[in-house]
């Protein structure tokens, strides 16, 4: 019965990162555009969707959030500010690093970021939060070392750009972790409500020299990308944990950087070289390495299982 009862929570948690899979898509049908007005609008949308079902279908959601804030000590109420606020700013640079990277680089650079990145995202949960790592932890860190030398050696700036997706996106977990306490919808349309104010006076900035015209096509394409590949697979993510450890959904969340890479190579014929495939060959390796004990639940003070640490919290 149990496992029944799990069986549209393992569903929602797959169709997320399924989901998160086919980005390429709707950014490659806006590669002609700026990415930064492709990220403009992205949030803009994005964030007017999420504020709508959070006042008409996440009211309660709301008001205990903005309580527990008011209720917070002093030092408390500052965290959360600054914690919210850094959240968007490192979102924002998130997004619009993989805008660009997807559409003017290639999308191998942007899938092995989102290899790359639980492994950083453990590194920084040791170094800020004290966070334990296993034995396996630390050799899967030191073959994504490996790894990233591989990448520097062949091609520097795509080695630059992956560890720009990938510590932006980290440490936006990590200050999801500190704010783990709050209501993950209403920090996201926060955090995106913040971004925007702080971009939307420069839209000028974001479209640059560009003289394209935003027509239908535009518009469709980011409301696309804004409706079914940003707040769609959040909301079946969120769903998921409900029912499923972090961890369970950690390991989920390696389907989107392996369709990534399918899809780069079968759908937009994408080349690699000898040196980057063994690149990306040891990372993945050092993935299954990191993940060895994964259900094996760690025993607190009190003997009660708690699942291992996992960057499970993914918004692309």
């Amino acid at each position: 019965m149990k496992t029944i009862k799990a069986n549209p929570f393992y569903a929602a948690g797959i169709a997320a990162f399924v989901i998160w899979g086919f980005i390429p898509f709707p950014l490659k049908a806006l590669a002609e555009y700026p990415s930064g007005l492709i990220l403009y609008f992205r949030v803009a949308l994005s964030v007017g969707l999420l504020l709508f079902i959070s006042v008409f279908f996440r009211g309660g959601n709301i008001q205990a959030t903005l309580k527990a804030v008011k209720n917070a000590a002093s030092k408390e109420k500052r965290q959360f500010i600054v914690f919210t606020l850094l959240g968007g700013l490192l979102l924002t640079t998130n997004w619009l690093t993989f805008i660009y990277v997807v559409n003017h680089i290639d999308i191998q650079t942007g899938s092995f970021s989102y290899l790359l990145c639980p492994i950083l995202t453990a590194v920084l949960g040791f170094l800020l939060l004290k966070e334990e790592l296993r034995p396996n932890q630390w050799l899967a860190i030191g073959l994504g070392v490996v790894s990233c030398v591989l990448i520097g050696t062949g091609e520097l700036t795509s080695l630059l750009f992956s560890l720009m997706i990938a510590l932006s996106y980290a440490f936006y977990l990590i200050t999801q972790r500190i704010l783990r306490a709050y209501d993950k919808i209403v920090l996201l349309t926060l955090q995106l409500l913040l971004a925007f104010a702080l971009i939307g006076p420069f839209y000028s900035f974001f479209k640059g020299d560009s003289t394209i015209v935003l027509d239908g096509n535009f518009f469709l394409n980011v409301s696309i990308l804004s409706a079914f590949f940003t707040v769609l697979p959040l909301f079946l993510n969120l769903f998921a944990l409900k029912e499923l450890t972090s961890g369970t959904i950690g390991i989920f969340m390696y389907i989107n950087p392996i369709m990534n890479f399918v899809i780069a190579f079968v759908y937009f014929n994408e080349e690699t070289t000898l040196v980057k495939a063994a690149a990306y060959v040891l990372i993945f390796i050092s993935v299954i390495i990191y993940n060895i004990n994964l259900k094996k639940r760690r025993k607190t003070a009190d003997g009660m299982p708690v699942p291992p640490t996992s960057a499970a919290t993914t918004i692309e």
